[in-house]
């Protein structure tokens, strides 16, 4: 149930932003940082190092939002004896509690998981990876969206009328 990836998964699958990975001589943080110590702490001394706070600083934020969750999804309110503590945020200082703080945040800036989800669904439908000349299409296709107050309905229609969709080879 590690915060790290939880927030690399939230920022790529819902937020549409790619984390460079890690340095390769990072040390893991067992037997580097007491393990006694709970998970929020342990990554707090892990952000002292500047190396590491560049990628932790963004990520381990927004993955405490599902801190509530164990390895399996059980909904936990203790961890180790202690309260689970959810509270998250973003790098642009928006600050969330638990999961639906985060839909409250992510529904200020729906286009955000909109592109995504569009880009997501026109890889798939495409049967390919997007390029860049497919930007003008994933973009008219959100547009359109929003003028639909962002129905899913929409980024359908909008995906199988779409030129690269409609004009695709079967050898694709």
């Amino acid at each position: 149930t590690s915060p790290v990836i939880r927030g690399h998964w939230i920022l790529k699958n819902l937020i549409g932003a790619e984390t460079p990975p890690p340095p390769p001589d990072v040390p893991a943080l067992d037997g580097v940082i007491s393990e006694s110590l709970p998970i929020r702490e342990r990554l707090a001394k892990h952000r002292e190092s500047a190396t590491c706070a560049s990628c932790h600083n963004i990520l381990d934020p927004i993955g405490f939002a599902l801190e509530n969750y164990d390895a399996i999804g059980r909904f936990r309110d203790w961890m180790d004896g202690r309260p689970v503590d959810a509270q998250g945020g973003f790098a642009d200082g928006s600050k969330f509690e638990g999961v639906s703080g985060l839909e409250e945040v992510l529904l200020r800036r729906p286009e955000l998981f909109v592109s995504t989800l569009t880009e997501k669904l026109l890889t798939y439908a495409l049967g390919r990876g997007l390029e860049y000349y497919d930007a003008p299409t994933v973009r008219g296709i959100v547009s359109r969206a929003s003028e639909q107050n962002w129905r899913f309905s929409e980024l359908i229609s909008g995906i199988v009328s779409s030129v690269p969709f409609t004009q695709r080879n079967a050898s694709e």
